[in-house]
């Protein structure tokens, strides 16, 4: 027979502090599956269980020489994974928190509304460098890219020549180019089609 089994708790305690292992492993064979089934009782997983009781077992031996118990060993045990599992509960409240806040942020339409503010931004700059051309070519390019009127339409409608048309368009465009950059007019052009 083992002799480990016949010394009480606070004995084992005593030894278990001075770094005997055997002292650990009879702690661990009498608290093994009293423990395992306290922390089932209150994670309802397994493996959860398992994984809290592996640990306070791993915390006893790495804190063996600073052990306190003040009550019982079994009460150490017990409280000692009553905490494990609080604090997992914690952190798994704290998560879940952490997640749902980024989920609700990014169903929230202000990375909408951060795009619609920049994209209005850069509109205003487009229209206003519209605005700077000269009157007729102005004229044309409005009729051009606003009320998408084809050249022939705008022609007609100004009494001037298609080609005249073509000139004021090209020549809007080239300016715009140079004064927005090349990326600013590709978004204009996209966004207005």
């Amino acid at each position: 027979m083992n002799v480990y089994q016949q010394l009480t708790d606070q004995e084992l305690a005593d030894l278990l502090r001075s770094g005997d292992q055997q002292a650990y492993i009879e702690i661990y064979d009498r608290y093994i599956f009293v423990l395992l089934n306290h922390t089932y009782s209150k994670t309802r997983d397994r493996e959860e269980a398992k994984d809290i009781v592996h640990e306070v077992f791993a915390r006893l031996w790495a804190n063996r020489e600073e052990l306190e118990i003040t009550s019982s060993l079994a009460g150490f045990l017990y409280t000692s994974a009553r905490n494990i599992v609080l604090n997992q509960i914690t952190r798994k409240k704290v998560e879940a928190k952490y997640f749902n806040s980024i989920l609700n942020f990014l169903e929230q339409p202000q990375a909408i509304t951060d795009h619609k503010v920049r994209e209005n931004q850069l509109i205003a700059i487009i229209e206003k460098e519209i605005a700077a051309l000269p009157p007729k070519m102005r004229e044309v390019f409005e009729l051009s890219r606003k009320q998408h009127l084809s050249h022939r339409e705008i022609a007609e409608k100004l009494a001037i020549s298609e080609q005249t048309v073509s000139k004021h368009v090209t020549n809007a465009l080239k300016i715009l180019r140079i004064k927005l950059g090349l990326f600013a007019y590709l978004l204009w052009i996209i966004s207005s089609k």
